[in-house]
């Protein structure tokens, strides 16, 4: 008999949707709107928090060996793309102009005159030690220190100029460690050779386990679970507004004089609205793995997570129903409940990473995230998507999502006896 009163509140919020095409618009049609939207802007922001190559100008006018082992180093490195075709007064114009964020210009004669002063300065040394040396090489003069000229567009930010000079340092620091050793292996007529190539400290990446992958997502392994968890939470708009509609055309009335408990009612809508998040979370599967890599942005890789996803899905489901319940048994007018529903989800989505990610955030919001149900969602996603976790892993966030959801529709309940006993 419960099973037949649980399925007729089913089939009666079927009813409720179907007349409502505005609402099922909304919650199916708007969010395919966004993720297509969103990602395609975010695209290029996430490859180069990725680490794709920034193109740079870079004008050599060395033309020799340390300019070439710079422009190596450069073109072998994860970060640029070097561009040659300018000189330094075009190179400028483009860089302060926005056109490009830096400029490296190499100064003439760098090779020859950093060798003149090593020559000098090695020769000054083995002379105070009083070896033979070149005495002419020690009176000589050294060149004037060269500079490097580096061009910033005004907007770039600190941290990336810091890091490309702290970059460009080195590499002149380590040619210069290598000149200076060769130099007093020649002065001190040795035959020992060390392998420059070999590092006394190095470093070795180590990640959880073979094959997971990096902990920074892309566009798209952002975009369409943040993008669901967004159209979960919206259903709190049209299940609040059926639910005020409920009390003002009497069927709540009817409901709580019918035989049949009020968590019925809430079990009913529950299922219904379960339904539609699974329907949200399909859609947006389809849409990252089938129409993303004909916009040239990367398929979204399901493969062997799709049950976890789908249990994920059902959780973050599970919380937003509860939500919306809460709003729809406080609110008294549709006016009420429209609004702060649709504001309230903008909220937490903005608060929960969806619209900018939130390792992006200041710490201050990162710490504010953690109070999402949002985010709680999109935590347990990355640990699928990301790190190949199983349910044990995403257990916490499984644990908080429907704990959530038992708070919302435990106060729903106690508020509604409270409103009919007076």
């Amino acid at each position: 008999m419960l099973l037949y009163k649980l399925w007729r509140s089913f089939v009666k919020e079927i009813l409720l949707l179907k007349r409502d095409i505005g609402g099922i618009v909304i919650i199916f049609v708007m969010p395919l709107l966004l993720i297509v939207t969103i990602t395609l802007i975010q695209d290029s922001t996430f490859k180069n928090l990725e680490g794709s190559k920034i193109p740079i100008i870079f004008i050599d006018n060395d033309k020799s060996e340390v300019s070439k082992n710079i422009q190596k180093e450069l073109e072998t490195s994860k970060t640029f793309q070097l561009l040659t075709n300018y000189n330094e007064k075009s190179a400028q114009d483009a860089v302060f102009s926005g056109e490009y964020q830096m400029a490296i210009v190499i100064p003439e004669n760098l090779t020859k005159d950093l060798n003149s002063n090593i020559d000098s300065k090695v020769q000054t040394i083995v002379s105070s030690f009083g070896l033979e040396g070149d005495s002419a090489a020690v009176k000589k003069t050294a060149p004037k220190a060269k500079e490097i000229h580096l061009y910033f567009d005004p907007a770039t930010n600190a941290g990336f100029k810091n890091s490309v000079m702290n970059s460009v340092n080195k590499m002149v620091f380590e040619i210069e460690n290598k000149k200076i050793y060769k130099a007093f292996q020649d002065q001190l007529g040795t035959e020992e050779n060390l392998d420059e190539n070999k590092n006394l400290i190095s470093f070795k990446e180590i990640t959880p386990k073979k094959g997971v992958m990096d902990v920074m997502p892309n566009s798209v392994q952002h975009n369409v679970p943040a993008w669901t968890l967004f159209a979960i939470f919206f259903i709190v708009v049209p299940l609040s507004i059926n639910l005020v509609k409920e009390k003002s055309q009497g069927t709540s009335v009817r409901a709580r004089i019918s035989p049949t408990p009020y968590f019925v009612h809430i079990l009913g809508k529950t299922f219904t609205y379960l339904i539609i998040c699974i329907i949200q979370f399909l859609l947006m599967v389809a849409v990252g793995i089938y129409l993303f890599p004909y916009m040239d942005l990367p398929a979204f890789d399901v493969s062997g997570k799709m049950f976890q996803l789908i249990v994920v899905t059902l959780f973050s489901g599970l919380a937003a129903i509860g939500f919306g319940v809460l709003l729809g048994t406080i609110a008294d007018t549709q006016e009420q409940s429209a609004p702060f529903g649709a504001t309230s989800v903008v909220v937490l989505a903005a608060i929960g990473g969806i619209w900018v990610p939130v390792f992006l955030m200041p710490e201050f919001m990162q710490t504010v995230a953690k109070f999402s149900p949002m985010n709680w969602g999109l935590n347990a996603y990355y640990d699928i998507i990301l790190r190949n976790s199983g349910i044990g892993g995403i257990a916490k966030e499984l644990a908080f999502l429907f704990a959530f959801y038992i708070a919302m529709v435990t106060i729903s309940i106690f508020y509604e006896r409270k409103q009919n006993a007076v």
